[in-house]
């Protein structure tokens, strides 16, 4: 009975929100989310807004999980319409939104990131294994001598690059990267560090032993200096890198291709893997090891009832934004194929709600 008064309650609760847009019947669309996102966001913002009889959505770059907070905080004018994110919402943040009355979520895909560790031009040249940087970023790694699980563990104590592996030039290890709220930071987190941390023969026991210290232990990076939280503007970052040429930055490859004149990327491996340049191609097939998805999430409720919602993402992966040779790929987006484009456009067009297993 408690149950259903909590339901009934929410219901009424989501009604009146709902009926508080028709203030916003007039606004622009509400964007906020991830700063990898943002420049497609706003270039087919201004195409939109050019374009169409609606007006130019609003974008923020808030980070992923910044974003996703505020988009699954609840329904009606306080709250965004559209969240851009680069990584897959997890399921702890929609049970939030779920809680919050935001009840019906559209997922679209809309193309495909490479996470790049880049420096200034003139500075060291190197080429990383991604058992380097799990080495180099972990809280905690593996002592020397021992292939890391429960008991081998120590914080972690390397330098220098060359500390890790010899052959890498004598500089210390000065890394500026994404905050814990960006999804950059989570893609890294989960695709490099756990990726190298794989590399030990006694994490993999871990994992099977006790997966939640397995997670902690290989997800988790070091808060000594090493690595700075540089925050959410990834261009701030590109910024103080070439202020400092013993310095490595971690952003998307759109902001590489923006400045290819005055950045070098390093080329990464992955296990017993070739080591490969963060490049268009590289990452559409995804032979880049450091590759992720990039996303929109749409709250069903404020559509049809904000105007342009749908007809917005319908822009963002249209043929002339998202197609061989749309204008968002000038930006540094790696398109969908064929397939995937007609998979997410049909997931627009049928407004289907997300369901996570």
């Amino acid at each position: 009975m408690r149950n259903f008064v909590q339901k009934a309650l929410m219901g009424t609760a989501a009604i009146l929100l709902l009926g508080s847009l028709s203030v916003r019947a007039q606004d622009n669309i509400r964007v906020v989310g991830s700063s990898t996102v943002f420049p497609f966001s706003t270039a087919a913002a201004e195409e939109f807004g050019n374009s169409s009889p609606f007006k130019t959505p609003i974008v923020e770059a808030t980070g992923t999980g910044g974003g996703l907070k505020l988009f699954c905080a609840g329904i009606g004018t306080n709250f965004p319409d559209v969240v851009n994110a680069s990584r897959r919402i997890k399921r702890i943040e929609l049970d939030v939104c779920s809680n919050n009355g935001v009840e019906d979520v559209v997922e679209v895909k809309i193309g495909f990131d490479g996470i790049v560790l880049a420096a200034a031009k003139g500075a060291p040249a190197m080429r990383l294994r991604l058992r380097d940087l799990y080495l180099a970023l972990a809280a905690q790694v593996p002592a020397p001598g021992t292939d890391g699980g429960a008991n081998n563990m120590i914080e972690n104590p390397y330098k220098f690059w060359s500390d890790i592996d010899p052959s890498l030039p004598r500089i210390e290890i000065a890394v500026l990267g994404p905050p814990p709220t960006s999804g950059t930071r989570d893609a890294f987190n989960a695709i490099a560090i756990e990726g190298g941390c794989r590399s030990f023969e006694g994490m993999l026991a871990l994992e099977k032993e006790d997966p939640f210290r397995f997670l902690s232990l290989c997800r988790s990076v070091r808060e000594d200096g090493a690595y700075v939280a540089a925050g959410e503007n990834d261009n701030l970052i590109v910024q103080k890198i070439i202020g400092n040429e013993r310095a490595i930055g971690i952003f998307g490859y759109s902001f590489l291709s923006q400045n290819t004149d005055i950045l070098q990327a390093y080329p990464i491996s992955a296990q017993g893997g070739p080591y490969l340049a963060p490049t268009f191609d590289a990452i559409a097939e995804g032979s880049y090891p450091i590759s992720r998805s990039l996303f929109l999430y749409a709250k069903k409720a404020h559509i049809g009832v904000v105007p342009g919602i749908q007809e917005f993402i319908r822009e963002f992966i249209s043929e002339r934004a998202s197609g061989d040779f749309g204008y968002l790929l000038d930006r540094g987006l790696i398109p969908l194929s064929e397939d995937e484009r007609s998979a997410s456009l049909a997931s627009v067009n049928g407004l289907v709600s997300l369901e996570l297993n």
